[in-house]
């Protein structure tokens, strides 16, 4: 799972059961017109998952980090498993592979002017985007929100322009939020979620770069920053990004008044007549990878897509030589899907194939940043997301959270209930039938400060209104760590956490009707 890259996510544009927010359910499971999945569940197995993770996340896989050869390794591995599985590609052409086009932006140069005073990179502003150009104004757009009724660009022409945007959102006379209409904010107060959003509106807008004020976070980008430009590493990225035209640049509180002396008290958008000079320049070096894809198609719905994803790679090797083999992370997730499609293979080779089809979906970086599903779903989706019914993503589900009070057979389940009623209740029905896991809710809280949610792959899917449950097991004193290795997992729980996923992908590809996303935004 990848840590909160908040550098990444402003510059690059890139549980507990008792929770009131999630309902325990009572509800019964639909029956289904093939058999019990029990046979097969079985299949899943404490020892071919420990046979599987010993050489997934082995030395010689040298900690699987995306683009380098112990990468290409466990791709490999993946790709001879599915063969021998007899479980063909996604692909039409049968290839396991889905290339991604990945590239490493290197830490620029360069300066901006504004009414001909200079600001060098570094110094007043933060970027990992090469921009050029010269403007004589900006617009200012207050928080750069636009939601239902409301929109801070009503009226503004920002096609080809620099934009200003403050952190937060309007509040009423009251001291209540305008856009929820209470004293609870909304989302776009939430950092990890909001500027992404943000950036993203901007694009879609014509602006041709952003100027982002926050000067509660600005320190700790910074930080970031000079980490990067001191140790000469640079940002991974998608290289063919719809958005690598446009600049994103985050702005100190100096920098933010010489564009808007008044910029922390007004929030009325307007142009400003502004002298502004763009001078940033930077080299990218192309990475190569790709996600591994594989698909047993549906007996009934084959049109119909449930897909079962984790990510394949993890950190690599330190700067000392020490190996992060990233058993857990995440290691568990990749061998648990080996599993679950050996057991819905065998299900289909006794002519109980699922009525949908299940897809298989392995991606790469996302420890870079979520690129790899990112690239699934913003640029080629194999199968079409209006198609794809829901996303079980599994990262980390083979340790113990060192915090953790409650029985050592738990989950930690994130999202089941955000954008689906239905898949939520179907979740808990399912355990209670099977497996009897404690769930816990904890990590699904909207204020939990780990924002967990937007930190794997199922988040990519849930933006684009595809109904997901993220499983997890939290995180431990050997995460990101050389630690992370085979010999800590606890198979017997990897084994039953794998069974419910398994057993959850059953029922969701065999009920007769799809999963509906209640909840989705409009």
């Amino acid at each position: 799972m990848k840590n909160i890259a908040f550098l990444a996510i402003a510059l690059a544009m890139s549980c507990n059961s008792s929770q009131p927010a999630v309902s325990e359910s009572t509800e019964t499971l639909t029956p289904t017109e093939v058999s019990d999945p029990t046979t097969y569940a079985e299949t899943i197995t404490e020892a071919e998952l420990k046979e599987h993770l010993y050489t997934y996340a082995s030395d010689e896989f040298e900690g699987r980090e995306t683009g380098q050869p112990g990468q290409k390794k466990a791709v490999e591995y993946l790709k001879a498993q599915y063969g021998q599985l007899n479980i063909p590609a996604a692909q039409k052409n049968g290839d396991y592979f889905q290339k991604v086009p990945l590239e490493v932006g290197q830490v620029p140069t360069g300066s901006v002017t504004v009414n001909g005073k200079e600001y060098a990179l570094g110094d007043g502003f933060l970027t990992f985007s090469q921009a050029e150009g010269t403007y004589d104004n900006i617009v200012y757009v207050g928080y750069g929100i636009e939601e239902a009724d409301y929109s801070d660009y009503k009226g503004l022409d920002v096609e080809g322009k620099v934009i200003l945007i403050k952190a937060g959102e309007p509040k009423n006379q009251d001291g209540s939020y305008t856009l929820s209409g209470s004293n609870e904010p909304s989302i776009w107060s939430n950092m990890s979620e909001s500027i992404g959003k943000r950036m993203e509106l901007a694009s879609s807008k014509g602006a041709s770069a952003v100027f982002y004020f926050d000067e509660a976070n600005y320190s700790r980008f910074k930080s970031r920053f000079d980490y990067m430009k001191n140790n000469d590493s640079g940002r991974m990225e998608l290289a063919d990004d719809q958005e690598a035209g446009f600049a994103n640049f985050f702005i100190d509180a100096q920098l933010a008044k010489a564009l808007l002396p008044s910029i922390e008290t007004n929030g009325t958008p307007e142009v400003l007549p502004v002298e502004l000079n763009i001078a940033i320049k930077s080299e990218n070096k192309e990475v190569n990878s790709e996600n591994v894809v594989a698909i047993i198609k549906g007996s009934e719905k084959p049109d119909e897509y449930l897909i079962i994803s984790s990510h394949l790679d993890h950190i690599g090797i330190t700067s000392d030589g020490q190996i992060n083999n990233g058993a857990d992370d995440d290691g568990s997730g990749s061998v648990a899907l080996l599993e679950i499609a050996e057991a819905f293979k065998k299900a289909a080779d006794a002519g109980q194939g699922p009525k949908r089809s299940i897809v298989f979906l392995h991606v790469t970086g996302e420890e870079k940043g979520l690129l790899g599903s990112r690239y699934y779903t913003d640029f080629d989706p194999i199968f079409p997301l209006e198609n794809t019914v829901a996303d079980l993503n599994i990262d980390m589900i083979g340790r113990i959270d060192p915090e953790y009070k409650g029985n050592r057979n738990y989950l930690y389940l994130i999202g089941s209930d955000k954008l689906s009623t239905e898949l939520h209740e179907l979740s808990e029905a399912v355990n209670k039938k099977y497996t009897n896991i404690e769930l816990d809710y904890k990590f699904n809280d909207e204020n939990d400060p780990n924002r967990f949610y937007y930190r794997s792959d199922h988040y990519n899917f849930a933006k684009n209104n595809i109904p997901i449950i993220f499983y997890f097991n939290g995180t431990h004193a050997d995460y990101h760590k050389p630690g992370d290795t085979p010999d800590k997992i606890n198979y017997d729980l990897l084994e039953n956490r794998t069974r419910l996923i398994f057993y959850t992908a059953w029922e969701i590809a065999n009920r007769e009707q799809r999963i509906v996303a209640d909840k989705a935004s409009k």
